[in-house]
């Protein structure tokens, strides 16, 4: 029966190493903008809005064309003279990064792991 099971095994193997290269794996690449526009600007913005659960969002023009992360701080409330109205803001920054997987842009909300596929965003890898 040993010899059996040895064969068994061997095929086994086999079967599951073909297994793994037939799936092709889609390198994660940190990327850039490579062609901002007004389109591609307005979608990223969106995006950003959008994991942000609609909070509104105003972002440079040059946002991803330097670097792959973006970090977003919270608005500080102040009272009328210009103070913070709740003493010191707790809250940790919002921080996105821009990935090149196979052909596609992807923006990645780092609190969430939600990611948002960019159809109008051309990025190279950075």
């Amino acid at each position: 029966m040993r010899p059996i099971l040895a064969v068994w095994a061997g095929a086994s193997a086999l079967l599951s190493a073909g297994a793994c290269r037939a799936a092709p794996v889609r390198q994660e690449l940190p990327a850039v903008v490579a062609k901002p526009s007004p389109r591609s600007r307005a979608e990223i913005a969106g995006a950003v809005s959008a994991a942000l659960g609609g909070a509104p969002v105003r972002l440079a023009d040059d946002v991803f064309t330097k670097e792959s992360v973006l970090v977003i701080e919270r608005e500080r409330h102040v009272d009328p003279r210009g103070l913070p109205a709740q003493g010191r803001e707790m809250g940790t920054p919002e921080r996105f990064h821009l990935l090149k997987i196979g052909h596609e842009c992807v923006l990645v909300h780092d609190a969430t792991g939600q990611r948002f596929l960019l159809k109008e965003t051309t990025c190279s890898p950075l």
